[in-house]
C-alpha cells in the first residue's frame, strides 16, 4: 500500500508541474497567465507563441499524467482504490497546482493523459471525436468539453463497464466541470445559431 500512495503523491507532483507557464516564458519570454483567459494552460502558449510551442506544452501536459499513471496501471499491474487514487492525482495537481499557489489549469490535458495511461487508445480516441464534435456544435467550450467526457463515461458503461475505469472517469468529469464552472453557468447554445 504503501508504494501505491508514494507513488500517487509522485504523480500528483508530477501534474502540478506548470510546464506550459515554463514553456510560454521559454518561447515568448511571456507569463501566460497574462494573456487570454489567464489559465496557465497550453491555449495560452499558443496565443503567446505559435502552434509549435503550443504541440509542445500540450504534449508534455499529456505526458506528464500518462507516464505515472501508465507505469502504474500497465508495467506494475496496480488495480483497485489506490489506482483510481493515482489516476486521479496528475489531474488534480495541474488543477491546483502548489507550484502556482494551488490556482493551475483546467486539466484537459491531463485528463486525457490520464486515459492514455489506462486504455492506451481506445477512451482517448471516443474523447478525441467527442471534443471534436459538440466544439463544432456548442458554446461555449466547457460544455464541449464536459459532454465529451460525459460521453466517454456512456461509451465504458456500455462496451468496457470496468469499475475502476468508470470511477476514474467519473472523478475526472466532476474535476471538468469544476474547472470549468464558468462555462457551464452559461447556457449551452449552438455554434451555427444565429445571435437575436
Amino acid at each position: 500500500m504503501l508504494p501505491q500512495l508514494l507513488w500517487a503523491t509522485l504523480a500528483f507532483f508530477a501534474g502540478a508541474l506548470p510546464i506550459s507557464v515554463w514553456v510560454g516564458r521559454l518561447a515568448a519570454r511571456r507569463d501566460i497567465r497574462e494573456v487570454g483567459d489567464a489559465n496557465p494552460g497550453s491555449t495560452n502558449v499558443l496565443r503567446v507563441a505559435g502552434p509549435g510551442w503550443f504541440v509542445l506544452a500540450m504534449a508534455l501536459d499529456i505526458s506528464k499524467a500518462a507516464a505515472p499513471v501508465g507505469l502504474a496501471y500497465q508495467i506494475f499491474g496496480w488495480r483497485g482504490w489506490p489506482m483510481a487514487l493515482i489516476a486521479m492525482a496528475p489531474p488534480l495537481g495541474h488543477a491546483f497546482s502548489p507550484f502556482l499557489g494551488g490556482k493551475g489549469g483546467k486539466a484537459i490535458a491531463p485528463v486525457f493523459g490520464v486515459m492514455i495511461g489506462l486504455t492506451i487508445w481506445t477512451t482517448p480516441l471516443v474523447a478525441v471525436a467527442s471534443v471534436i464534435l459538440y466544439l463544432r456544435l456548442l458554446r461555449p467550450n466547457g460544455w464541449a468539453v464536459v459532454l465529451a467526457l460525459l460521453t466517454v463515461l456512456v461509451y465504458l458503461l456500455a462496451f468496457r463497464p470496468d469499475r475502476l475505469l468508470i470511477a476514474v472517469t467519473t472523478g475526472q468529469l466532476a474535476l471538468l466541470a469544476y474547472t470549468h464552472r464558468a462555462d457551464l453557468a452559461r447556457r449551452p447554445a449552438l455554434r451555427f445559431a444565429r445571435s437575436k
